[in-house]
């Protein structure tokens, strides 16, 4: 070899060395990840954006009924009257005077909603904490109290529900277009006939039923009149302080309680690290395999739709109070509708803040959120009256593991768990009471004095 071709050959070589070396110092392309997975299942489901919960303050985006557009001063006003104990005024029993308010039963700390399984409002005394200390009033009958025949919903995230209650009934649009022949002999139904959707109609007709009233002189006595005087300033002032107003302003309050803190929705905002490692594979769960996406969906993780899933209904012989035509409050929908494909089909609920929820289901069968995933895991009903044939096809075993339901569960408690829902409370209320509930047992259960 001459000695040009030897330089040649070591210029090579280093030459080799050299590119080797630095190949070995690029960084190699990153393995996909779970916050990537999470992404291309939500793409397949319309991205973030379908399950992106808006901030409360922006009521562009926050749906809303034509017929009661959001504005801070309504929003303002209504919060307070959801816990104003100075609305009961129209009790069954002169001791119940103002002692319940809407928040008697849609306790904050409780996922809003009652924190015991039949939430009571008149006729009920004492908090515990969170509301699990509400027991009935001794010096009530049981048929003088009110007393739902069925679980109490929650009410977050209320913006992405057409129509309420579990089956649906209240709302004139929505599932409920064409349905006005069946909006009689009952308060929340005849309430249909005013036009608005079904969170605005509940919380209107819902003042009336609960027996509650418009305290006139604790409104001209009081900061409301001025809010009720900014909030409705259309409305001619003899037509100003109603059933209809107060409860048009306690919707636009429910409308912007968002459970938009939660991890998962900070998550989609761009922080992954605000779901853990555990949590992303729970999500990913959800989403997929276990196939929860199919009837939770959107921003609420909700859906207003009916599935029939054979569920229990309320019932034991420790279940207060005596019902009429509970074999329509069994039948879900198909109750109202009076349409055999409907019946034993409930309303897909909202599913944030269950974590400190001790009765899940439309009958508050399942105390946990892992009771109810497992019971989902096994695709068998637990309600004998539920004909097989109406079972949703959704409802069918999942194949989860052990690993996954646990996953699962952490993701449904915790990754949708917003902590700061006490945001969504008033400091104070004009009547001066205690707050939610104004009954000797409450107050000294809250310290409120």
């Amino acid at each position: 070899m001459t000695l040009l071709n030897k330089h040649k050959a070591l210029l090579f070589f280093f030459i080799t060395i050299f590119f080797i070396s630095c190949k070995e110092d690029l960084p190699l392309p990153e393995a996909e990840g779970p916050d990537e997975e999470l992404n291309f299942l939500l793409e397949n489901l319309g991205g973030k954006q379908t399950f992106l919960l808006p901030r409360s303050n922006d009521y562009t985006n926050i749906p809303q009924d034509p017929n009661n557009s959001l504005s801070a001063t309504k929003i303002s006003l209504g919060k307070k009257l959801f816990f104003e104990t100075g609305l009961a005024i129209n009790p069954m029993n002169p001791e119940g005077m103002e002692t319940y308010s809407c928040s008697t039963c849609h306790i904050p700390g409780a996922g809003f909603q009652a924190g015991v399984r039949q939430g009571i409002a008149d006729g009920g005394m004492g908090f515990g904490s969170e509301g699990n200390g509400r027991f009935p009033n001794p010096n009530y009958e049981v048929h003088e109290m009110d007393i739902p025949p069925i679980r109490v919903p929650n009410n977050m995230n209320m913006a992405f529900v057409e129509n309420t209650t579990w089956n649906g009934k209240l709302g004139a649009d929505g599932a409920n277009y064409d349905t006005d022949a069946l909006w009689v002999d009952d308060i929340f139904l005849e309430t249909n006939h005013l036009g608005y959707s079904g969170v605005e109609t509940q919380a209107i007709a819902g003042l009336e039923f609960h027996r509650m009233g418009i305290d006139m002189d604790l409104i001209e006595n009081s900061y409301y009149k001025d809010l009720f005087d900014m909030a409705f300033p259309e409305y001619p002032e003899a037509e100003r302080y109603t059933f209809e107003t107060a409860g048009l302003a306690i919707a636009a309050y429910e409308r912007i309680m968002m459970t938009n803190e939660a991890p998962f929705q900070n998550w989609l905002k761009g922080d992954t690290d605000a779901l853990t490692q555990k949590q992303k594979n729970g999500a990913m769960l959800f989403f997929d395999k276990a196939g929860c996406a199919n009837c939770h969906t959107g921003p609420a993780l909700n859906a207003n739709e009916f599935f029939a899933i054979g569920m229990g209904d309320l019932t034991g012989s420790d279940i207060l109070g005596e019902f009429e035509n509970f074999e329509d409050i069994q039948k879900g929908r198909g109750g109202f509708t009076r349409i055999d494909e409907d019946n034993y089909k409930f309303k897909v609920p909202q599913i944030y803040n269950l974590k400190f929820t001790n009765f899940l289901g439309h009958g508050a069968t399942f105390t946990s959120v892992r009771e109810v995933i497992e019971y989902k895991n096994q695709g068998e009903k637990e309600n004998a009256i539920v004909p097989n044939g109406q079972l949703a096809d959704e409802f069918k075993p999942l194949g989860l593991t052990e690993t996954e339901i646990d996953e699962l569960v952490d993701f449904v408690e915790n990754g949708l768990y917003d902590p700061l829902m006490n945001r969504y409370v008033p400091e104070s209320i004009a009547s001066g009471n205690c707050y939610p509930n104004n009954d000797s047992q409450s107050i000294e259960d809250m310290g409120c004095h």
